[in-house]
């Protein structure tokens, strides 16, 4: 595989963007044009959208063609006819984000710690429940300390 597809390939997976199974695409557009590329995951459910709606495909045609399922067919265009193209990128569900570990709780974790390098998970919960009423688990507080460390 040449450099350039390579950069290509981290840069799909940088933006949520890679499509994991680009081998299941039996759609001949994909087989025989360089132009469409089975790994950009926006351009596959376009196109098998495209398929439907202006070549006829039915959507069992069209959702094995491109190695999706009929619900995954109906979700992508439910996304796409609310969002356009970036209702097509996958979103991991969930929240973003600690919601109850903000930076001023995390700022005090991190006085915690520098007060006692001992202290672990546990008894740093504990710590937060009596200074700012949060239950919080102690594996939270672990991942909320290691994103910290991983921004310096």
């Amino acid at each position: 595989m040449s450099r350039r597809k390579d950069a290509k390939t981290e840069s799909l997976r940088e933006s949520g963007a890679l499509y994991p199974h680009p081998e299941l695409i039996t759609d001949p557009l994909f087989l025989k044009h360089e132009f469409f590329d089975a790994r950009d995951l926006v351009q596959v459910k376009y196109e098998m959208l495209r398929r439907v709606e202006i070549d006829g495909l039915s959507i069992t045609e069209a959702a094995h063609a491109f190695g999706f399922s009929r619900p995954s067919f109906y979700q992508a265009q439910s996304q796409f006819a609310q969002q356009g193209l970036p209702g097509l990128i996958h979103r991991r569900p969930g929240p973003r984000h600690a919601s109850k570990l903000s930076d001023e709780v995390v700022a005090f974790l991190e006085e915690q710690l520098a007060l006692d390098a001992l202290l672990r998970a546990p008894a740093l919960a504990e710590q937060v429940l009596k200074q700012f009423g949060l239950s919080v688990h102690p594996r939270s507080i672990e991942r909320a300390l290691g994103r910290r460390r991983k921004k310096r």
